[in-house]
Protein backbone atom coordinates (compact mmCIF):
# COMPACT_ATOMS: atom_id res chain seq x y z
CA UNK A 1 0.00 0.00 0.00
CA UNK A 2 1.30 3.74 -0.64
CA UNK A 3 2.72 5.20 2.57
CA UNK A 4 0.62 5.60 5.43
CA UNK A 5 -0.90 9.62 5.44
CA UNK A 6 1.09 9.88 9.03
CA UNK A 7 4.00 8.70 7.54
CA UNK A 8 3.36 11.30 4.25
CA UNK A 9 3.21 14.35 6.82
CA UNK A 10 6.48 13.35 8.74
CA UNK A 11 8.59 12.94 5.87
CA UNK A 12 7.43 16.43 5.08
CA UNK A 13 8.02 17.92 8.20
CA UNK A 14 11.29 16.92 7.67
CA UNK A 15 12.03 17.58 4.16
CA UNK A 16 10.93 21.67 5.34
CA UNK A 17 13.23 21.48 8.42
CA UNK A 18 16.26 20.34 6.49
CA UNK A 19 16.82 17.60 8.86
CA UNK A 20 20.36 16.30 7.98
CA UNK A 21 20.38 12.04 7.83
CA UNK A 22 22.19 10.56 10.78
CA UNK A 23 25.17 9.20 8.79
CA UNK A 24 26.14 12.45 7.31
CA UNK A 25 26.33 14.25 11.28
CA UNK A 26 29.30 13.23 13.72
CA UNK A 27 28.45 10.33 16.11
CA UNK A 28 28.24 13.25 18.98
CA UNK A 29 25.73 15.13 16.72
CA UNK A 30 23.89 11.73 15.36
CA UNK A 31 23.47 10.86 19.02
CA UNK A 32 21.94 13.80 20.53
CA UNK A 33 19.69 13.99 16.77
CA UNK A 34 18.47 10.79 17.59
CA UNK A 35 17.61 10.68 21.31
CA UNK A 36 15.67 14.54 20.28
CA UNK A 37 13.76 12.47 17.41
CA UNK A 38 12.28 10.14 19.89
CA UNK A 39 11.23 12.23 22.25
CA UNK A 40 9.39 14.28 19.69
CA UNK A 41 7.71 11.30 18.48
CA UNK A 42 6.76 9.38 21.86
CA UNK A 43 3.92 11.27 22.92
CA UNK A 44 3.39 11.69 26.43
CA UNK A 45 5.44 10.24 28.97
CA UNK A 46 3.14 7.95 30.94
CA UNK A 47 4.08 7.87 34.57
CA UNK A 48 4.84 4.07 35.87
CA UNK A 49 4.41 3.10 39.98
CA UNK A 50 8.80 3.13 40.36
CA UNK A 51 11.10 3.52 37.93
CA UNK A 52 14.19 3.54 39.25
CA UNK A 53 18.24 3.62 37.87
CA UNK A 54 20.51 1.30 39.11
CA UNK A 55 23.64 -1.11 37.59
CA UNK A 56 24.42 -4.38 37.23
CA UNK A 57 27.84 -6.09 36.97
CA UNK A 58 28.77 -6.90 32.96
CA UNK A 59 32.19 -8.15 31.31
CA UNK A 60 33.95 -5.13 31.32
CA UNK A 61 32.27 -2.78 34.55
CA UNK A 62 29.25 -2.37 35.50
CA UNK A 63 26.28 -1.52 33.47
CA UNK A 64 23.09 1.15 33.46
CA UNK A 65 19.70 -0.71 33.98
CA UNK A 66 16.75 1.24 34.64
CA UNK A 67 13.71 -0.70 36.21
CA UNK A 68 10.18 0.27 35.53
CA UNK A 69 7.83 -1.34 37.58
CA UNK A 70 4.00 -1.38 37.51
CA UNK A 71 2.16 -1.44 40.82
CA UNK A 72 1.80 -4.90 41.61
CA UNK A 73 3.25 -7.17 44.94
CA UNK A 74 5.30 -10.35 44.93
CA UNK A 75 7.53 -11.02 42.10
CA UNK A 76 6.08 -9.89 38.58
CA UNK A 77 7.26 -11.64 35.38
CA UNK A 78 10.06 -9.09 33.50
CA UNK A 79 10.45 -7.61 29.59
CA UNK A 80 14.58 -7.13 29.62
CA UNK A 81 14.39 -4.58 26.82
CA UNK A 82 17.48 -3.44 24.64
CA UNK A 83 17.04 0.12 22.88
CA UNK A 84 17.93 0.79 19.48
CA UNK A 85 20.43 3.08 17.45
CA UNK A 86 22.15 0.82 15.63
CA UNK A 87 24.63 -0.21 18.30
CA UNK A 88 25.99 3.27 17.85
CA UNK A 89 23.40 5.66 19.33
CA UNK A 90 20.93 5.18 22.22
CA UNK A 91 20.82 4.52 25.87
CA UNK A 92 18.43 3.39 28.74
CA UNK A 93 17.03 6.90 28.25
CA UNK A 94 15.71 6.16 24.60
CA UNK A 95 13.89 3.00 25.45
CA UNK A 96 12.13 5.05 28.05
CA UNK A 97 9.12 5.96 26.40
CA UNK A 98 8.61 2.39 25.28
CA UNK A 99 9.13 0.82 28.72
CA UNK A 100 6.84 2.92 30.40
CA UNK A 101 4.02 1.97 28.17
CA UNK A 102 4.56 -1.67 27.83
CA UNK A 103 5.14 -1.84 31.78
CA UNK A 104 1.60 -0.36 32.33
CA UNK A 105 0.06 -2.14 29.37
CA UNK A 106 1.32 -5.98 30.25
CA UNK A 107 1.68 -5.81 33.87
CA UNK A 108 5.17 -6.85 33.65
CA UNK A 109 8.51 -5.17 34.97
CA UNK A 110 10.19 -3.95 31.69
CA UNK A 111 14.12 -3.24 32.86
CA UNK A 112 16.54 -2.02 29.92
CA UNK A 113 20.04 -2.51 29.91
CA UNK A 114 22.64 0.43 28.94
CA UNK A 115 25.04 -1.71 26.97
CA UNK A 116 28.30 -0.52 25.63
CA UNK A 117 28.14 1.46 22.24
CA UNK A 118 30.24 1.24 18.52
CA UNK A 119 32.80 2.27 17.87
CA UNK A 120 33.86 2.72 20.87
CA UNK A 121 33.03 -0.63 21.96
CA UNK A 122 32.30 -2.86 18.37
CA UNK A 123 30.79 -6.49 18.63
CA UNK A 124 30.43 -8.24 20.35
CA UNK A 125 30.51 -6.22 23.14
CA UNK A 126 26.87 -5.25 23.19
CA UNK A 127 25.54 -8.55 22.77
CA UNK A 128 27.63 -9.91 25.90
CA UNK A 129 26.70 -6.87 28.34
CA UNK A 130 23.19 -7.72 27.23
CA UNK A 131 23.31 -11.18 28.12
CA UNK A 132 25.47 -10.43 31.05
CA UNK A 133 22.67 -8.26 32.19
CA UNK A 134 19.66 -10.87 31.43
CA UNK A 135 22.02 -13.63 33.54
CA UNK A 136 22.28 -11.34 36.32
CA UNK A 137 18.82 -10.46 36.57
CA UNK A 138 17.83 -14.07 36.15
CA UNK A 139 20.11 -15.12 38.75
CA UNK A 140 18.97 -12.22 41.37
CA UNK A 141 15.83 -12.04 40.69
CA UNK A 142 14.83 -11.38 44.50
CA UNK A 143 16.86 -8.61 44.46
CA UNK A 144 14.78 -6.99 41.71
CA UNK A 145 11.64 -8.42 42.42
CA UNK A 146 11.18 -10.62 39.18
CA UNK A 147 10.06 -13.65 38.67
CA UNK A 148 12.72 -15.67 36.77
CA UNK A 149 10.29 -18.97 35.56
CA UNK A 150 8.79 -16.06 33.42
CA UNK A 151 11.46 -13.80 31.79
CA UNK A 152 11.35 -12.37 27.83
CA UNK A 153 13.91 -10.40 25.96
CA UNK A 154 13.09 -7.92 23.20
CA UNK A 155 13.96 -5.10 21.53
CA UNK A 156 13.67 -2.56 18.62
CA UNK A 157 16.37 -2.22 15.28
CA UNK A 158 19.65 -2.85 16.63
CA UNK A 159 17.56 -3.88 19.91
CA UNK A 160 16.28 -6.76 18.13
CA UNK A 161 18.81 -7.88 17.18
CA UNK A 162 20.78 -8.18 20.35
CA UNK A 163 17.40 -9.65 21.79
CA UNK A 164 17.67 -12.60 19.21
CA UNK A 165 21.45 -12.87 20.02
CA UNK A 166 21.08 -13.48 23.66
CA UNK A 167 18.44 -15.94 22.88
CA UNK A 168 20.78 -18.03 21.27
CA UNK A 169 24.02 -17.62 24.30
CA UNK A 170 20.79 -18.31 26.79
CA UNK A 171 19.97 -21.74 24.98
CA UNK A 172 23.88 -22.96 24.16
CA UNK A 173 25.50 -21.15 27.21
CA UNK A 174 23.30 -22.82 30.19
CA UNK A 175 20.75 -19.99 30.36
CA UNK A 176 18.79 -18.39 31.61
CA UNK A 177 15.61 -19.88 30.46
CA UNK A 178 13.39 -17.42 28.49
CA UNK A 179 9.68 -17.13 28.19
CA UNK A 180 9.90 -15.53 25.12
CA UNK A 181 11.63 -13.22 23.01
CA UNK A 182 10.07 -9.39 21.48
CA UNK A 183 11.48 -8.45 17.82
CA UNK A 184 10.72 -5.30 16.23
CA UNK A 185 12.21 -4.64 12.92
CA UNK A 186 15.34 -6.66 14.08
CA UNK A 187 18.61 -6.82 12.13
CA UNK A 188 19.73 -10.23 11.35
CA UNK A 189 21.72 -10.39 8.22
CA UNK A 190 24.70 -8.41 8.26
CA UNK A 191 26.28 -9.11 5.29
CA UNK A 192 27.03 -6.32 2.55
CA UNK A 193 24.44 -6.72 -0.21
CA UNK A 194 23.31 -5.13 -3.11
CA UNK A 195 20.42 -2.29 -2.66
CA UNK A 196 17.23 -4.02 -4.30
CA UNK A 197 16.83 -3.23 -8.21
CA UNK A 198 13.12 -3.55 -7.80
CA UNK A 199 10.14 -4.61 -6.00
CA UNK A 200 10.08 -7.94 -3.60
CA UNK A 201 7.37 -10.69 -4.21
CA UNK A 202 4.01 -9.24 -2.36
CA UNK A 203 3.40 -10.84 1.33
CA UNK A 204 0.72 -13.29 -0.36
CA UNK A 205 -3.18 -13.08 0.89
CA UNK A 206 -2.44 -10.99 3.54
CA UNK A 207 -1.47 -8.10 2.14
CA UNK A 208 -3.76 -5.83 1.63
CA UNK A 209 -5.48 -6.18 -1.88
CA UNK A 210 -3.88 -3.86 -4.89
CA UNK A 211 -1.42 -3.05 -2.78
CA UNK A 212 2.49 -2.70 -4.32
CA UNK A 213 5.69 -3.32 -2.74
CA UNK A 214 7.69 -0.26 -2.44
CA UNK A 215 11.07 -2.40 -1.58
CA UNK A 216 14.25 -1.05 -3.43
CA UNK A 217 11.84 2.03 -4.28
CA UNK A 218 14.46 5.61 -5.12
CA UNK A 219 11.41 7.52 -4.50
CA UNK A 220 9.83 8.87 -1.27
CA UNK A 221 9.59 6.28 1.34
CA UNK A 222 12.16 3.88 -0.66
CA UNK A 223 15.03 2.13 0.81
CA UNK A 224 17.01 5.17 -0.86
CA UNK A 225 15.14 7.54 0.75
CA UNK A 226 17.56 10.35 2.62
CA UNK A 227 14.76 11.58 4.37
CA UNK A 228 14.26 8.02 6.40
CA UNK A 229 15.99 5.12 7.34
CA UNK A 230 17.25 3.37 4.10
CA UNK A 231 20.63 1.84 3.03
CA UNK A 232 23.01 4.35 3.66
CA UNK A 233 22.25 4.03 7.34
CA UNK A 234 22.29 0.52 7.90
CA UNK A 235 25.65 0.55 5.80
CA UNK A 236 26.57 3.28 8.26
CA UNK A 237 25.68 1.18 11.37
CA UNK A 238 27.08 -1.46 10.14
CA UNK A 239 30.43 0.08 9.74
CA UNK A 240 30.38 1.41 13.24
CA UNK A 241 29.58 -2.05 14.90
CA UNK A 242 31.92 -4.75 12.80
CA UNK A 243 35.09 -4.52 13.53
CA UNK A 244 35.49 -6.47 9.89
CA UNK A 245 32.92 -7.47 7.43
CA UNK A 246 33.69 -10.98 7.79
CA UNK A 247 32.13 -10.65 11.05
CA UNK A 248 28.89 -10.21 9.50
CA UNK A 249 29.04 -14.34 9.31
CA UNK A 250 28.69 -14.61 13.03
CA UNK A 251 25.23 -15.58 13.83
CA UNK A 252 25.57 -13.45 17.48
CA UNK A 253 25.89 -10.62 14.84
CA UNK A 254 23.52 -12.20 11.94
CA UNK A 255 21.19 -14.79 13.76
CA UNK A 256 19.56 -15.52 10.60
CA UNK A 257 22.61 -17.18 9.65
CA UNK A 258 22.59 -19.55 12.62
CA UNK A 259 22.41 -22.92 11.76
CA UNK A 260 19.77 -24.29 14.56
CA UNK A 261 16.51 -22.37 15.61
CA UNK A 262 15.60 -25.35 17.39
CA UNK A 263 14.58 -24.55 21.42
CA UNK A 264 14.53 -20.49 21.16
CA UNK A 265 11.96 -19.08 22.80
CA UNK A 266 8.19 -18.08 21.18
CA UNK A 267 8.75 -14.66 19.55
CA UNK A 268 6.64 -11.59 18.08
CA UNK A 269 8.27 -10.66 14.92
CA UNK A 270 6.84 -6.44 13.99
CA UNK A 271 8.06 -5.66 10.39
CA UNK A 272 6.97 -2.50 8.71
CA UNK A 273 6.56 -2.04 4.53
CA UNK A 274 8.67 0.77 4.11
CA UNK A 275 11.56 -0.30 5.57
CA UNK A 276 14.99 -1.85 4.25
CA UNK A 277 15.16 -4.54 7.13
CA UNK A 278 11.91 -6.09 6.11
CA UNK A 279 13.08 -9.30 4.53
CA UNK A 280 15.55 -10.27 6.93
CA UNK A 281 13.32 -10.12 9.92
CA UNK A 282 10.64 -11.59 8.14
CA UNK A 283 12.78 -14.25 7.22
CA UNK A 284 14.15 -14.56 10.30
CA UNK A 285 10.28 -15.51 11.40
CA UNK A 286 10.12 -18.11 8.87
CA UNK A 287 13.24 -19.91 10.01
CA UNK A 288 12.12 -20.00 13.62
CA UNK A 289 8.41 -21.27 12.77
CA UNK A 290 10.51 -23.71 10.26
CA UNK A 291 12.52 -24.63 13.50
CA UNK A 292 9.04 -25.59 15.69
CA UNK A 293 9.25 -22.01 17.42
CA UNK A 294 5.79 -20.43 18.06
CA UNK A 295 5.72 -17.15 15.81
CA UNK A 296 3.79 -14.44 15.35
CA UNK A 297 4.60 -12.42 12.32
CA UNK A 298 2.84 -8.80 12.14
CA UNK A 299 4.03 -6.43 8.69
CA UNK A 300 2.78 -3.08 10.03
CA UNK A 301 1.29 -1.75 5.92
CA UNK A 302 2.39 2.14 4.66
CA UNK A 303 5.16 2.20 7.98
CA UNK A 304 8.45 2.70 8.45
CA UNK A 305 11.43 1.88 10.33
CA UNK A 306 11.55 3.50 13.95
CA UNK A 307 7.34 3.66 14.15
CA UNK A 308 7.51 1.45 17.04
CA UNK A 309 9.36 3.84 18.78
CA UNK A 310 6.98 6.89 17.85
CA UNK A 311 3.53 6.60 18.85
CA UNK A 312 3.14 10.17 19.39
CA UNK A 313 3.79 10.85 15.80
CA UNK A 314 1.88 7.22 14.33
CA UNK A 315 -0.90 5.10 15.39
CA UNK A 316 0.56 2.44 14.25
CA UNK A 317 3.69 2.61 16.60
CA UNK A 318 0.55 2.59 19.31
CA UNK A 319 -1.23 -0.38 17.87
CA UNK A 320 2.11 -2.39 17.66
CA UNK A 321 2.51 -1.47 21.23
CA UNK A 322 -0.61 -2.91 21.84
CA UNK A 323 0.10 -5.78 19.98
CA UNK A 324 3.41 -6.53 21.66
CA UNK A 325 1.60 -6.59 25.10
CA UNK A 326 -1.05 -8.78 24.31
CA UNK A 327 1.94 -11.11 23.25
CA UNK A 328 3.91 -10.65 26.54
CA UNK A 329 1.00 -10.97 28.70
CA UNK A 330 -0.10 -14.41 26.81
CA UNK A 331 3.68 -15.86 27.20
CA UNK A 332 4.06 -14.56 30.84
CA UNK A 333 0.86 -15.61 32.16
CA UNK A 334 0.06 -11.88 33.05
CA UNK A 335 -3.46 -12.11 31.82
CA UNK A 336 -5.30 -13.64 29.32
CA UNK A 337 -4.63 -12.12 25.50
CA UNK A 338 -6.62 -9.60 23.86
CA UNK A 339 -7.72 -9.56 20.55
CA UNK A 340 -4.77 -8.75 17.49
CA UNK A 341 -4.72 -5.47 16.47
CA UNK A 342 -6.22 -4.95 13.34
CA UNK A 343 -3.88 -2.54 11.70
CA UNK A 344 -0.71 -5.49 11.32
CA UNK A 345 -0.50 -7.95 8.81
CA UNK A 346 -0.06 -11.33 10.65
CA UNK A 347 1.67 -14.42 9.32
Amino acid sequence: MPLDPQVVAYRAARAAAGVAPLYTQTLAEARAADLAAIRAGGGDVEPVHAVRDTVVPGPAGDLPVRVHRPAGDGPLPTLVYFFGGGWTLGSVDTADGICRRLANATGCQVVTVGYRLAPEHPFPAAVHDCHAAVAWLAAHADEFGADPARLAVGGDSAGGNLAAAVTLLARDGGGPALAAQLLVYPNTDQRERAEPAGPAEPAGPAEPAGSADPAGSAGPGGEQDPLLFNWHSVAWYRGHYLPEPADAANPLASPLLAEDLTGLPPALVITAEYDPLREEGERYADRLRAAGVPVELARYPGMIHGFFAMPGAFDAGRHAQDRAAAFLRDRLCVAPAVPADAGAVDG
